[in-house]
């Protein structure tokens, strides 16, 4: 593998995760779950966002029913049902406005989400690409090695050329 091709490799960035303990815990110690809590920030903040916008729609309903309320109280007319579109208009523009915004502010975060986890996913396939290329060379190391004591043993390596699949001219 080339490094011209690769990604700077932050240490930190690299290490694998731990994978988690399922043997019981020893007697007299507590046990910790390790299922998610549903206290985690980012559950909390979905939750939050969510329950910002559902504020914000029922008090854009419940202006517009006040509106509705006093324009049947104050008699319906031609120019009260004009002041109502009035006041109904910039209701309804702004609650599309802040779904359109959450909505997009949701799309990046989750993009960049994604991103960072292509990232991770990258790095660990580089990687291994790097593992599997220093384990090639190993094994080609020592099959040079095996061949050359192969033949200073005056023993034949054709089989074994043969089976390592190797083109005539590598050894």
């Amino acid at each position: 593998m080339s490094d011209a091709y690769t990604r700077p490799i932050d240490d930190g960035a690299a290490t694998t995760t731990a994978l988690p303990n399922f043997a019981p815990p020893p007697a007299g110690e507590p046990t910790t779950s390790s299922a998610p809590a549903a206290k985690d920030p980012a559950e909390r903040r979905k939750w939050s966002s969510d329950l910002r916008f559902m504020l914000v729609v029922l008090a854009a309903i419940v202006a517009l029913f006040l509106a509705f309320a006093l324009l049947i109280a104050f008699s319906p007319t031609g120019a009260a049902i004009s002041a109502l579109a009035i006041i109904a208009a910039p209701i309804a523009t702004m609650v599309a406005a802040y779904y359109g915004i959450s909505l997009a502010l949701r799309q990046v975060k989750d993009a960049r989400d994604t991103a960072a986890a292509s990232e991770a996913r990258a790095r660990a396939a580089e990687q291994t690409a790097r593992e599997s290329d220093a384990w090639a060379a190993q094994m080609e190391s020592g099959l040079r090695v095996a061949v050359a004591k192969l033949k200073a043993g005056a023993q034949d390596t054709r089989d074994v050329e043969r089976a390592a699949g190797t083109p005539d001219d590598f050894f």
